[in-house]
């Protein structure tokens, strides 16, 4: 048998903090899906790099192209008013040895701060965009915005695509491509999975990959 969810929100669940449930539709926390998570770079407009920590997306293409699809960028946030002006962005996905760094980016986020000191990252040129890459991501996309959309219609948050145009992979893992998984490889968001017969559950959980087999 399968509990069937309907879009009226329950009663219970109740909001943790101001805006809970109109930054994020409360189906996410019932679903529990994984997503990579990310640090999302960029200029400020005074010069300073940005470090957004990110997750809610997925990257795929086709012959004409590979793009970055990222919902859920808070329209109030540095980092989309950045993408609107520069019109790029650079994706950097780093091990779980680097998540206490990346969430001092999340802390440390004043207009006139260096979120990359803050974090105590590296920055390293990108060769296609004007954005910085992180020097200890493993793998980085150079993307230039090709779409942004409020989906929702409520001037929360919004979907930026970006195309990939340049890619920078540590060389450490072109030798063995599944070094990309596991605990030297990427993080995924679990984000706060709930009970949805009751609305329990108010820990988020950082996972890695386990590959079962290999074909």
């Amino acid at each position: 048998m399968k509990l069937e969810i309907l879009t009226q929100k329950p009663d219970f669940f109740q909001e943790e903090w101001p805006g809970h449930y109109d930054i994020f539709h409360w189906f996410e926390f019932v679903c529990g899906i994984p997503h990579p998570l990310f640090l999302l770079t960029t200029y400020k407009d005074n010069g300073q790099p940005n470090a957004c920590l990110h997750s809610w997306s997925s990257f795929s293409g086709d012959g004409g192209g590979f793009y970055a699809v990222m919902p859920g960028i808070l329209q109030r946030s540095h980092t989309y008013q950045n993408i609107l002006r520069t019109k790029e962005f650079c994706v950097n996905f780093l091990s779980s040895d680097y998540l206490e760094m990346c969430q001092k980016t999340v802390i440390n986020n004043d207009a006139e701060t260096d979120e990359f000191a803050a974090g105590g990252f590296t920055l390293e040129p990108s060769k296609t965009i004007n954005t910085p890459r992180i020097k200890e991501s493993f793998l980085s996309l150079e993307c230039s915005l090709e779409l942004e959309k409020d989906l929702s219609q409520m001037g929360i948050s919004a979907l930026i695509i970006g195309k990939v145009g340049a890619i920078a992979l540590d060389e450490s893992f072109t030798g063995n491509a599944f070094k990309r998984y596991g605990q030297d490889g990427f993080m995924f968001n679990i984000h706060q999975p709930k009970n949805p017969l009751n609305a329990e559950g108010n820990r988020s959980g950082i996972g890695v990959i386990e590959v079962i087999k290999k074909q």
